[in-house]
């Protein structure tokens, strides 16, 4: 280990853009230090310093399970009784041990140990998995100084405060580090930190030069660190690091965070600074929350209602026996009730989840990565039906993580044949696409070879033919800029020679490479120089150039541009500068305008395909020009006050002025596969798409077009504290008087925004056309816009707009987003993102997606759903959604009514036997209802039955408007069925005791006993209610037929089976059934009668709501079995049948109105 040599062929920190990294002064120290939030202190090297031992802070486990060993049992109990439907069968049990319980304790007590035991299996399960994934996470190995003087294996879990660790190349960072060193001489490093922010440009980070040195003496080291105590921010750290008597300033550049990747960098020492939950990346996470579905939880309301109902009928029944049975023995002491006379009373007295369907989809498997959809939790299966808005990170879940080169603009003239996606899904859509764009389209994709970052395609300019262009001379330099202005380091491979390049940007690897591609390649760089093989246009060779650098002017998002000022083999001095279009044309001198308009008329139409763009340009700088700015601009870096950036800037636009205009850049930020299309057909269902992102506004915002979130006519309303005003009072350092200002600012721009949107609404009365809006807000605004006093303002802004994009947002702003939107409308919210910034936004929401991406799997380990692709979300909201909306909710309505038709029978039982007390069904039977007669249909229901197919749920998207209106279960559905279930069992009681009571059973002309009438009307329960399952199902699979039919041969079964064992067992069921029910037709006549009739109220009712209401699903439906009809094909064939008939299309047409008129957040 160390052996291990360090990088000498440069040091970066000789390049401006590195050295203003570096602290400026040792006594410049952080004045907060040691005050309240600022406590911490690390003994580095030395984590067994007593000091450091009674701190004691948390160690590196890190847990993200829901449960433990210890509090698994009492908190999934709670989890469990938290439905009240659980509560109210407790009760129930307690109650049968009561010997005035009609039943007995083991018939109610079973069926609840069972349901509760099998759904706290179920959470174990997948609260295990989750375990499995922590294990991995906390026994990964790093490098830790041991106490032998050597670097030696430990796992994550046991890292220490104050231990110093030595992380490899392409390595996770296992804490919280302090950068002190690395292989490079000056202690730079590159950092991915995908899972923290989702971007995969590599950022810089630098050790202070005062730790900078081998790693010999890194045995030697010891320090002390004071800092800020443990919290969420990301993007800042302050602290001072207290080594050989002086005071060293220390700032996020010096942090390395837990989960973040070190790349491009051999290896790295660093301190552990924050441990385990004290990470940077654990303080944005929150606990794993209880998630219940709305569904479940209206469920606890209709309890209610049925709990109430129970009370009613009770007290109901005990008053009526008072006022009945009050005179029941008169004063002579003879008997007038039935049930006090036992020789004269023969007839009433005698001794969760469909989730393996989402797992086992094969059109949401994604080859490439071998990934296919993953259901993590079964309790929200529903609620995918119910997606209100979904807030949406960006880098890695709309895009694919990488820039493509694709187009430009020279000296007026574009060049680059071929189309982006969303120019060739909206050409193809308005049928604009010709052949001549088509052949084009195709002869580029045969004639380019496949180059990460280089999808262009010309024949003027490729393969070196643009020497033959009138313009040689302007593509000669403008690719010079894009070959010299960047801050990138090539990396070529020992054994096949090829060079690669790290970058801070993607944009900067997309231009670096372009110009190599194109015959400007960089090779080489040092200190001082940069090194090109490029083509000479006079010539046509191919010649090695070499540029001395002088200075690299970085970009900012203040500045919007990057300069370098080189000077090249003719020994003249260059300013190569690219930025832009809003800040570079006001630079431009009056004779470099050449082709300012033919520019400007390209950058539009690139903005309008969704591109990225840049403008390119350079001008020659005198020497004595040079010398005066340089020692300006020096001067300028030396300085340690606080206006030191302002004044660096304004010596930068001393000299980054006078520009001659080249041309124009367009990057593609590649989206996904089919992100567009997903979006417009989410959007075509009514669902809302809001995107929280960590990229800056002008990354966002050109995303926003790609993926039709932004749409051309849109009217965009940007809210950013990027004001003169705003500026100065932060150059002032009055942190009160920034806040006050920038808190009034949001306040002024969201009422504006309102008042925009009010006024649109209320000229689109008026016009047919309707103005829609799109909201775009940065970070630091979000964080006022956030605050209690207007967050409400903000909601309401959010929700008259069409489409929302939050741009720099933390990951605690995406949760704090998330919540808002969740509480502020009450609707179902999803999240969806790839990293672990995305994590604390996937908790919060109802429910959580994560998209199993090629770097980390934190979003996953958190998410309720998994999916590969986020066009994968299309076909999990519209189909399964849809389907597992609809099955559910039907499930839980047949539940309620099958149970209440059940129930009901006893009530009137009750009533008719003047309130005695005595059940009607033999206890056994009760506690079989719900478990082995009528449970297996239910749950066919609920896993296979599909009310259209998954080809109609994507062609017509307001189907899935039936889950977020909640049409299936609402309240009026709900009582609907219940009162259904009234009706039947009125209906069954009624037409037993009148077909039954009175007529002569025996030969002897006895009429039926207690326990024949009983099992005669509870056969019709069991027939009514699965034959209503029958009318109710859409999709019949042989499945469902062997659920429905073999549960009515399962009752019969057990009736042989309980009625075989001994009468003190079997009590009123010992033979009833084969000695006297099954050899009597009159028996089996009563149960076809009773059945048929039962059915018949709501048979009545759907052959009216079908013909004259009818609801979405049903005209589909209908239209389907038309099609086959007409057509006599396969339902294949049907598929390509035409539209729906003007009835559909009426009724979808309604749905939209509806849907476009209603408060979308009340």
């Amino acid at each position: 280990m160390a052996g291990e040599r360090r990088n000498k062929g440069m040091r970066l920190s000789k390049l401006y853009s590195f050295k203003c990294l570096k602290p400026f002064s040792k006594e410049d120290h952080h004045p907060q230090i040691g005050s309240k939030g600022y406590s911490r202190v690390v003994f580095c090297n030395d984590p067994d310093n007593p000091e450091a031992l009674q701190l004691n802070y948390r160690g590196n486990y890190v847990s993200t399970t829901k449960y433990t060993a210890a509090n698994f049992i009492p908190k999934s109990l709670f989890e469990q009784f938290r439905r009240v439907a659980n509560i109210y069968f407790l009760v129930v049990a307690f109650v049968s041990f009561s010997p005035l319980a009609p039943y007995t304790a083991p018939s109610v007590l079973a069926p609840l140990l069972f349901v509760i035991g099998a759904t706290m299996v179920k959470e174990g399960v997948e609260d295990l998995r989750r375990r499995r994934q922590d294990i991995e996470a906390n026994n990964r190995r790093v490098l830790v100084f041991g106490k032998n003087g050597e670097f030696v294996e430990t796992k994550w879990k046991n890292l220490r405060v104050g231990d110093v660790v030595k992380v490899h190349k392409d390595e996770y960072f296992p804490a919280d580090l302090l950068l002190l060193s690395s292989s490079y001489e000056d202690g730079v490093c590159y950092v991915e930190t995908m899972n923290l922010d989702g971007e995969t440009n590599l950022k810089l980070k630098h050790a202070l030069e005062i730790t900078s040195v081998e790693e010999e003496s890194i045995k030697n080291f010891r320090g002390v660190i004071k800092c800020e105590d443990p919290n969420e921010h990301l993007y800042s750290f302050v602290g001072t690091l207290h080594y050989q008597g002086q005071q060293y300033p220390l700032s996020p550049q010096q942090m390395l965070l837990r989960d973040s990747k070190l790349r491009n960098t051999d290896y790295i020492h660093g301190v552990v600074v924050f441990t385990g939950h004290d990470t940077k990346v654990m303080q944005n996470a929150t606990d794993p929350p209880s998630k219940r579905s709305k569904i479940e939880r209206k469920m606890d309301k209709i309890v209610y209602v049925l709990f109430s109902i129970l009370i009613v009928i009770a007290f109901t029944g005990s008053v009526f026996f008072g006022i009945i049975t009050r005179r029941d023995i008169t004063d002579d002491g003879k008997l007038r009730r039935w049930y006090l006379r036992p020789d004269r009373t023969t007839v009433f007295y005698d001794p969760k989840r469909p989730s393996i369907f989402i797992n086992q989809d094969q059109e949401m498997y994604h080859e490439e990565t071998d990934r296919p959809a993953r259901a993590r939790t079964s309790n929200l299966n529903e609620e995918l039906g119910q997606v209100d808005t979904i807030l949406s990170d960006k880098t890695g879940t709309l895009t694919c993580n990488s820039m493509e080169f694709v187009k430009c603009s020279i000296a007026g003239t574009a060049y680059g044949r071929g189309m982006t996606e969303v120019e060739v899904a909206l050409r193809k859509k308005k049928g604009m696409m010709t052949p001549q764009e088509e052949a084009d389209d195709e002869i580029k994709a045969n004639s380019t070879k496949s180059v990460k970052g280089f999808n262009f395609w010309d024949e003027r300019i490729v393969n070196g033919e643009w020497i033959n262009q009138p313009n040689a001379e302007l593509i000669q330099k403008f690719f010079r800029v894009l070959a010299i202005c960047h801050t990138a380091i090539p990396d070529v491979d020992s054994d096949t020679g090829e060079i690669s390049y790290e970058a801070e940007s993607p944009d900067e690897a997309a231009f670096v490479i372009a110009s190599r591609e194109l015959g400007f390649e960089f090779f080489a760089r040092s200190q001082t120089n940069i090194s090109l093989h490029e083509i000479d246009h006079m010539t046509g060779e191919k010649v090695d150039r070499v540029y001395e650098l002088l200075h690299v002017l970085e970009f900012s998002s203040s500045r919007k541009r990057m300069s370098v000022i080189v000077r090249n083999p003719e020994n003249r001095i260059l300013l190569l500068s690219k930025g832009a279009d809003s800040v570079m044309f006001e630079r431009l001198a009056k004779h470099g305008r050449q082709f300012e308009r033919e520019t400007k008329e390209h950058i539009k139409r690139y903005a309008e395909a969704g591109l990225r763009t840049l403008v390119i340009t350079y001008r020659e700088v005198e020497e004595e020009e040079y010398r005066i700015w340089e020692e300006e601009f020096l001067n300028a870096k030396t300085l340690v006050t606080e206006d030191r950036d302002a004044l660096i800037d304004a010596a930068a636009d001393k000299i980054e002025k006078d520009l001659i205009l080249l041309g124009s850049t367009a990057v593609e930020d590649k989206l996904q596969k089919g992100v567009p299309d997903c979006i417009e057909k989410l959007s075509q269902a009514g669902v809302k798409i809001w995107v929280l992102t960590g990229d800056k506004t002008e990354t966002a915002i050109n995303i926003g077009y790609a993926c039709s979130l932004l749409r051309e006519g849109m009217k965009k309303i940007l809210i950013t504290l990027d004001s003169p005003e705003i500026e100065t009072l932060e150059k002032q350092g009055d942190k009160d008087a920034v806040a006050k200002a920038s808190f009034q600012s949001i306040k002024k721009q969201l009422r504006e925004g309102m008042s925009q949107t009010a006024a649109a609404t209320t000229n689109d009365s008026a016009n047919e056309n309707e103005q829609m809006f799109g909201l775009v807000i940065d970070g630091k605004s979000l964080t006022f816009a956030l605050d209690k006093k207007l967050e409400k303002e903000f909601l309401e802004l959010a929700s008259r707009c069409s489409s929302v994009i939050c741009c720099r947002s933390s990951p605690k702003q995406k949760a704090l987003v998330t919540r808002l939107v969740k509480s502020g409308t009450g609707r179902t919210t999803l999240a969806i993102g790839d990293g672990a910034n995305d994590v604390g936004m996937l908790q919060e929401a109802d429910i959580g997606v994560g998209i199993s991406g090629a770097e980390g799997m934190q979003a996953v380990m958190a998410s309720d759903f998994a999916i590969a692709q986020f066009r994968f979300l299309e076909r999990l909201l519209l189909v399964h959604g849809h389907w597992c909306y609809r099955r559910i909710a039907m499930m839980i309505c047949y539940f309620f009514y099958k149970n209440l038709a059940f129930g009901f029978t006893l009530f009137w039982y009750e009533a008719y036997a003047s309130f005695s007390g005595k059940p009607a069904y033999n206890d056994w039977y009760m506690s079989c209802y719900n478990v082995f007669f009528t449970s297996l249909p239910v749950i066919a229901l609920g896993v296979f039955d599909q009310d259209v197919s998954a080809r109609l749920c994507l062609k017509y998207p307001l189907l899935y408007q039936e889950g977020v209106q909640n049409v299936l279960f609402s309240w009026e559905r709900i009582l609907g069925w219940m009162l259904n279930g009234i009706i039947s069992s009125m209906i069954i009681f009624f037409l037993t005791i009148n077909t039954r009571a009175s007529q002569a059973f025996r030969k002897d002309g006895q009429v039926v006993d207690y326990s024949v009438l009983g099992v005669t009307m509870y056969s019709s329960v069991v027939w009514t209610v699965n034959c209503q399952m029958a009318i109710s199902i859409n999709y019949f699979t042989w499945i469902q037929h062997c659920f429905l039919w073999g549960s009515i041969g399962v009752w019969y079964l057990f009736l042989v089976i309980y009625g075989s064992l001994p009468p003190t067992f079997s009590t009123t069921a010992y033979q009833v059934f084969v000695e006297t029910s099954a050899p009597s037709p009159i028996c089996w006549l009563t149960l076809v009668l009773v059945t048929f009739s039962a059915l018949l109220p709501y048979f009545a009712y759907r052959a009216f709501q079908i013909k004259f209401r009818p609801m979405y699903h049903d005209i589909i439906v209908e239209q389907r079995r038309t099609e086959r009809f007409e057509n006599g094909t396969t339902r294949a064939t049907s598929a390509v049948s035409g539209e729906l008939p003007m009835q559909v299309e009426f009724t979808l047409h309604h749905l939209k109105a509806n849907l476009s008129r209603r408060d979308s957040w009340n």
